[in-house]
Protein backbone atom coordinates (compact mmCIF):
# COMPACT_ATOMS: atom_id res chain seq x y z
CA UNK A 1 0.00 0.00 0.00
CA UNK A 2 3.11 2.57 0.57
CA UNK A 3 4.25 1.80 -2.28
CA UNK A 4 0.90 2.64 -4.36
CA UNK A 5 0.82 6.13 -2.40
CA UNK A 6 4.68 6.56 -3.30
CA UNK A 7 3.80 6.23 -6.83
CA UNK A 8 1.10 8.52 -6.66
CA UNK A 9 3.40 11.42 -4.88
CA UNK A 10 5.53 10.93 -7.65
CA UNK A 11 3.21 10.96 -10.77
CA UNK A 12 1.41 14.06 -9.09
CA UNK A 13 5.03 15.55 -8.57
CA UNK A 14 5.81 15.00 -12.26
CA UNK A 15 2.05 15.35 -13.99
CA UNK A 16 1.54 19.45 -14.94
CA UNK A 17 -0.63 21.14 -12.30
CA UNK A 18 -2.74 23.80 -14.77
CA UNK A 19 -2.89 23.06 -18.39
CA UNK A 20 -4.05 26.28 -20.39
CA UNK A 21 -4.12 25.60 -23.88
CA UNK A 22 -6.83 27.71 -26.26
CA UNK A 23 -8.14 27.39 -29.84
CA UNK A 24 -5.58 29.08 -32.03
CA UNK A 25 -7.13 31.24 -35.40
CA UNK A 26 -3.07 31.38 -36.11
CA UNK A 27 -1.63 27.67 -35.67
CA UNK A 28 -2.54 25.92 -39.52
CA UNK A 29 -2.92 27.59 -42.76
CA UNK A 30 -6.32 27.91 -44.61
CA UNK A 31 -8.69 28.42 -41.17
CA UNK A 32 -10.16 31.60 -42.87
CA UNK A 33 -11.03 28.95 -45.85
CA UNK A 34 -12.21 26.71 -43.33
CA UNK A 35 -14.66 28.81 -42.48
CA UNK A 36 -16.13 30.31 -45.26
CA UNK A 37 -16.58 26.04 -46.52
CA UNK A 38 -18.50 25.68 -43.04
CA UNK A 39 -20.78 28.90 -43.58
CA UNK A 40 -21.62 27.71 -47.49
CA UNK A 41 -22.40 24.24 -45.78
CA UNK A 42 -24.93 25.81 -43.31
CA UNK A 43 -26.36 27.70 -46.11
CA UNK A 44 -26.90 24.84 -48.19
CA UNK A 45 -27.88 22.79 -45.12
CA UNK A 46 -31.15 25.48 -44.90
CA UNK A 47 -31.24 25.86 -48.50
CA UNK A 48 -32.44 21.87 -47.93
CA UNK A 49 -34.31 22.38 -44.73
CA UNK A 50 -36.61 24.83 -46.53
CA UNK A 51 -37.05 22.52 -50.06
CA UNK A 52 -37.91 19.39 -47.54
CA UNK A 53 -40.17 21.48 -46.04
CA UNK A 54 -41.94 22.82 -49.03
CA UNK A 55 -41.81 19.22 -50.62
CA UNK A 56 -43.10 17.89 -47.58
CA UNK A 57 -46.00 20.56 -47.08
CA UNK A 58 -47.26 19.13 -50.51
CA UNK A 59 -46.99 15.56 -49.33
CA UNK A 60 -49.22 16.13 -46.44
CA UNK A 61 -51.82 17.96 -48.63
CA UNK A 62 -52.11 15.82 -51.26
CA UNK A 63 -52.73 13.23 -48.97
CA UNK A 64 -55.54 14.47 -47.00
CA UNK A 65 -56.53 15.62 -49.60
CA UNK A 66 -56.76 12.33 -51.49
CA UNK A 67 -57.93 10.83 -48.26
CA UNK A 68 -54.25 8.42 -48.24
CA UNK A 69 -53.29 8.82 -44.03
CA UNK A 70 -50.03 7.15 -44.18
CA UNK A 71 -49.36 9.38 -47.20
CA UNK A 72 -50.29 12.60 -45.02
CA UNK A 73 -48.39 11.26 -41.67
CA UNK A 74 -45.42 10.90 -44.06
CA UNK A 75 -46.06 14.99 -44.86
CA UNK A 76 -45.85 15.41 -41.48
CA UNK A 77 -43.47 13.54 -40.11
CA UNK A 78 -41.55 15.45 -42.84
CA UNK A 79 -42.13 18.77 -41.88
CA UNK A 80 -41.03 18.23 -38.17
CA UNK A 81 -37.84 16.81 -39.27
CA UNK A 82 -37.17 19.50 -41.91
CA UNK A 83 -38.01 22.03 -39.32
CA UNK A 84 -35.97 20.54 -37.03
CA UNK A 85 -33.31 20.39 -39.21
CA UNK A 86 -32.95 24.51 -39.80
CA UNK A 87 -33.73 24.98 -36.40
CA UNK A 88 -30.24 22.84 -35.48
CA UNK A 89 -28.19 24.14 -38.60
CA UNK A 90 -29.06 27.66 -37.34
CA UNK A 91 -28.10 27.19 -33.99
CA UNK A 92 -25.28 25.06 -34.41
CA UNK A 93 -22.63 27.75 -33.70
CA UNK A 94 -24.72 28.94 -30.64
CA UNK A 95 -24.70 25.45 -29.40
CA UNK A 96 -21.13 24.77 -30.03
CA UNK A 97 -20.70 27.79 -28.28
CA UNK A 98 -22.47 26.96 -25.74
CA UNK A 99 -20.76 23.75 -24.84
CA UNK A 100 -17.23 25.06 -25.27
CA UNK A 101 -18.26 27.46 -22.29
CA UNK A 102 -19.77 24.84 -20.14
CA UNK A 103 -16.79 22.70 -21.18
CA UNK A 104 -14.18 25.59 -20.15
CA UNK A 105 -16.03 26.22 -16.36
CA UNK A 106 -15.47 22.05 -15.67
CA UNK A 107 -12.30 21.69 -13.48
Amino acid sequence: MLAVLDTLTTLSAVMPANIDINPNDSGLPGISALRTVVGAVMTIGLILSVLALIVSAVVWGFGSNSSNPHLASRGKVGVLISCGAAIITGASVTLINFFWNVGQTVS
